[in-house]
């Protein structure tokens, strides 16, 4: 049998994968929506769908677990302690990760999640000695909690279909298995539990009052069946109702003493054995109960713990939505949610906490349906809304700009509902603002620094009910580059006011498809390049217009549309540059990191290769000054640090680390950090003898690996770092240490 063990997230990662230095990988998600609970003596344990989190509740504190530190698992769905002090997690998709934290180490078993069954969802985990009962959407699994090894699947209980799901399992004497078509008990002295035969199977015709059977426990030497439809008792033969509880879903149910704990839809009940009473009104979707050793009560739901009257999860953002990202000028992170009831706000992350703006923080926002986010040369920050315009957030005061205060005019439907899906800042920081199927056709309005705002018509827009209009740039000619998607005149649109903003006779658009070179008509993502380019994201890859300028000069231009061929064929989400002109594009297919002029392939990320936690790929945004790069995805944030960062304006000396250098086997990298744009850099030994001569790629940081011109590594010694630009006007000079190991 199969399984690895992933001690550290750099597990994945290796110079010969990456040609740059990926590094300080983390993840982010939501991990409100809790699906299971366990208590141990230290907290809490929940396992939900954006990770895992322990809970002190002594010091009211949480541990984060996502796959940037070794858990493979992503939604995940159970959760159990052995016998050894080990936390058992399932997933959604059939992975299985065990953490120690004696070790601080993971291990994951990969049988389930790499078998041929479609649904492979890891409903339960039970704890019996030293083996570990696997309840999943085709039956049981048995693993040896100690080497990790299956040794049994069972797939049909009695009569029963083959491969049902089963939802708990209760390990006494025998073993008791709810599933969603009835009760199966193993039969006394049954050893062979393969054999359908060896399994007494319930349904609704022996009591039960419905087929899905949610979990099963003794109580007061009873065994006791939450179903879809009350509480059943067994009395050796038949089912009965239990306690008078019938037409209601139970969701768990939980022992403690001569407590019997109830969990319903909107209520936990408890029943002392003789009366039931009502414990917690739950005002949200419950998941599962646990019972702390200080005898306080903790309910998972899709809002967190709830203990008491209070939700409690880890901060984190808003939801696993991240449709667009920006960061500003002081490095904060800030994420659009959604559109619709499914925007959750929009939200902020400054490196060590994350803010919610939703309305029930700040109820002038109005609607949580907040799809594009942008922050402006003057670090303002702009949202757009799905329904009432957009916002304005400055020196942390809401201002909000709709059809009621604004001449802007919504959808033909509702002229009140103005949809903004995109934002762009050009030289005279004015703010453009895309505006999604304005019933007057004016899709382009322009937010002046004196806060006025004019409004543009583009004739060649042919809109309909369904059209989208998204991904607004500026080229630095003035031009602003949007695309329509979904239905409608899709493709590429460009205007140009001239400056003139009340004068339509010397605007100047027009319209790009297919016929015109493009790959593709639809369209997802648009980049201004730091040469001047737009990079094109289609369905069918990345175009390339080069010559920006000739919409400028000629009605009928005739553009320079070439074709990254690195990424043909792949549904284009997003596009990033970097400081160093290279781009990172986001693909249904994980990350790509393309040359300046997109010739060559430099990397590929994926959920395979790195704590990525998904291949879907929606935004990403890259903090210029840091070179650390985020990635939205369809379940969570994924960061990492890369050496693309903006060069220093002037030199003003040299850190070099690690110093001293130890070279062992070389693939060690030696940073030099302080470097302006286009230095040139010689290693020479302190006799002055030249090493080694290369050049920066172009950002603040470049790399030494230990080795000579000839490929080999130096000797122990001492030697010096020259840098300086290709003039030879601007030089500085440091030391580092070599020590061969």
């Amino acid at each position: 049998m199969k399984y690895i063990v992933t001690l550290v997230a750099a597990f994945f990662f290796s110079n010969n994968l990456f040609p740059q230095q990926f590094s300080n990988w983390e993840n982010y998600s939501d991990m409100k929506v809790t699906k299971d609970l366990v208590i141990s003596s230290e907290g809490i344990w929940a396992a939900t769908e954006g990770g895992a989190f322990f809970y002190n509740p002594i010091d009211n504190t949480f541990k984060t677990y996502h796959k940037s530190v070794g858990l493979n698992g992503i939604s995940l769905s159970a959760i159990a302690i052995d016998n050894y002090n080990k936390v058992w997690f399932g997933s959604e998709d059939g992975m299985i990760d065990i953490y120690d934290p004696a070790t601080n180490s993971f291990s994951s078993i990969l049988d389930i999640f790499n078998s041929d069954k479609t649904i492979k969802k890891i409903n339960n985990i039970t704890i019996s000695g030293d083996t570990v009962y696997v309840a999943t959407d085709f039956g049981i699994s048995l693993i040896d909690c100690k080497n990790f090894f299956f040794y049994d699947t069972f797939f049909k209980f009695g009569s029963f279909s083959s491969n049902i799901k089963v939802n708990n399992i209760l390990v006494t004497d025998l073993i008791y298995v709810a599933t969603d078509f009835g009760v199966a008990i193993q039969k006394t002295g049954a050893t062979n539990l393969s054999d359908p035969a060896s399994w007494n199977i319930y349904n609704q015709s022996n009591g039960l009052p419905a087929l899905a059977i949610n979990k099963i426990v003794f109580y007061n030497n009873s065994l006791i069946a939450a179903t879809d439809n009350g509480l059943s008792i067994f009395d050796g033969s038949a089912w009965q109702t239990f306690i008078g509880i019938t037409n209601l879903k139970i969701i768990d149910l939980l022992v403690d003493g001569s407590n019997l704990f109830i969990l319903t839809p909107a209520m936990v009940y408890q029943y002392d054995g003789n009366t039931i009473s009502e414990v917690v009104r739950v005002l949200a979707n419950p998941t599962k109960l646990a019972y702390s050793n200080n005898s306080e009560l903790f309910i998972g739901t899709d809002k967190g713990l709830l203990t008491g009257n209070n939700f409690i999860f880890p901060n984190g953002p808003a939801a696993n939505q991240f449709p667009n990202m920006v960061v500003d000028k002081n490095g904060t992170l800030w994420s659009s949610s959604g559109k619709d009831a499914g925007g959750a706000g929009f939200y902020s992350y400054d490196g060590t906490e994350w803010k919610t703006y939703n309305v029930e923080h700040y109820p002038e926002l109005l609607q949580n349906g907040f799809y594009n986010v942008f922050a402006s040369s003057d670090n303002t920050i702009y949202a757009g809304n799905w329904g009432q315009g957009f916002i304005r957030l400055k020196n942390n005061t809401i201002e909000r700009f709709d059809a009621y205060n604004t001449d802007m005019v919504g959808i033909q439907q509702n002229n009140n509902f103005v949809v903004i899906t995109g934002f762009a800042e050009d030289s005279k920081n004015n703010i453009w603002i895309l505006n999604l199927r304005a019933a007057n056709k004016k899709s382009l309005y322009v937010l002046t620094p004196d806060t006025t705002i004019y409004s543009f018509q583009n004739p060649l827009e042919q809109q309909s009910d369904y059209s989208e209009l998204k991904n607004l740039v500026i080229d630095q000619y003035g031009t602003k580059w949007y695309s329509m998607v979904s239905d409608g005149t899709t493709g590429l649109f460009y205007f140009n006011e001239k400056g003139t903003y009340e004068d339509p006779t010397d605007d100047v658009y027009g319209y790009l498809s297919i016929n015109k070179g493009l790959s593709s008509n639809t369209i997802f993502s648009l980049a201004i390049d730091r040469r001047g380019d737009l990079w094109v994201g289609t369905s069918l890859g990345v175009n390339i217009i080069t010559n920006l300028n000739t919409v400028l000069t000629s009605a009928n231009p005739s553009l320079k549309i070439s074709t990254s061929f690195s990424v043909r064929q792949q549904n284009i989400n997003a596009i990033a540059v970097d400081p160093l002109n290279q781009k990172w594009v986001g693909t249904t297919e994980g990350l790509f990191l393309l040359s300046t002029d997109g010739t060559q392939l430099l990397a590929n990320v994926n959920s395979s290769n790195s704590p990525l936690l998904s291949n879907n790929i929606s935004s990403i945004t890259i903090n210029e000054k840091t070179g650390r790069v985020y990635v939205g995805t369809d379940a969570g944030l994924t960061s990492f640090d890369t050496p693309a960062i903006l060069p220093v304006e002037s030199f003003n000396g040299l850190n070099i680390y690690p110093n001293p250098f130890i070279l062992k086997d070389g693939n060690q990298l030696s940073t030099i950090d302080g470097l302006i744009r286009d230095t040139d850099i010689k290693i020479v030994s302190v006799s002055g003898k030249l090493v080694k001569e290369f050049s920066s790629p172009g950002g603040r940081v470049a790399f030494w690996d230990g080795k000579d011109s000839n490929g080999d590594l130096v000797s122990t010694g001492i030697y010096i770092v020259i840098a300086f630009d290709r003039e030879g006007n601007s030089v500085t000079t440091g030391k580092i240490a070599v020590l061969r190991d």
